[in-house]
This record gives C-alpha cells, structure tokens and sequence, in this order.
C-alpha cells in the first residue's frame, strides 16, 4: 500500500479546489507546501473513506464521519462562516476569514478578526448561522 494517494483522488481534489477558491472567493495558502499537504490529505481520505474530509481534524470513526456533511470539505464551517481550519481557503495573505465567526470561536482568538474580501461570493449557508450556534451552545463542554 502506497504512502500516497491515487492520482485519480488528487487530481479530484485539486479540480476541486481550483473550482471553490473561484467560487467562494477565496485564495489557496500562499505556501504552496500548505495547500499540497491539505491536498494530498483530502485525496487520501477519498481514498480509504470514500469522502473528502477535512485533514486538520481527528476522527475517531473516519467511515462514520463521512456518513454526515459536517466536515466534508468544503466543511460547514467553510460553508456557514466562509472559515477554513485547515488554511486551505484563505484570503490572499494566507489568514483564514474570521469575520463571519462568533467572537468566541477559537478562530477568532487565534487569528482575531480577518475581513472578507469578497463578502458578495461563498457562504452558501449562510442561514443556517443561527442554527450552528444553536448545536453548539447545547454541546457539553
């Protein structure tokens, strides 16, 4: 078994991304290696799971996981907040956009605030916003 992912997912994922930074209005990470690495990580869980999951999570149960929508890529959070935690999709400078985050969401306080610089493009659920922050208040801490 190979280290790497097939070509056939990577070049997937890297069709895919071309495609979403276009649409969303975001930029890859201006260090090639951090996009490569997200890249190949995406491909790879295509590969054993099926499904494009994030690579900056953990997942105890990945074939579990991408049964739901959650934290396929582009993750909910991309797709709510316009927020990639895995610095895929980013503005040009490399920063994840926190503008659309609560103040309390970790993003906010690792990065503080990241303006959109193109808030007309991306956020496809935007309105389900109210109901995110619904979910996660009720989550135990």
């Amino acid at each position: 078994m190979s280290d790497q992912p097939s070509e056939r997912a990577t070049a997937r994922m890297r069709k895919f991304v071309e495609k979403y930074t276009a649409k969303s209005g975001t930029f890859t990470h201006p260090d090639p290696e951090v996009t490569e690495s997200v890249v190949l990580g995406l491909a790879a869980n295509v590969d054993e799971v099926k499904a494009p999951l994030c690579p900056c999570r953990f997942y105890p149960d990945k074939a579990e996981e991408a049964k739901h929508r959650t934290w396929k890529c582009a993750c909910d959070d991309m797709q709510i907040y316009k927020y990639c935690h895995c610095l895929l999709f980013v503005n040009e400078e490399g920063l994840p956009i926190t503008e659309y985050l609560p103040e309390e969401h970790e993003g906010r306080e690792m990065y503080g605030l990241v303006r959109d610089p193109l808030p007309d493009k991306g956020r496809p659920l935007r309105d389900k916003w109210e109901e995110r922050e619904k979910e996660r208040k009720e989550r135990p801490s």
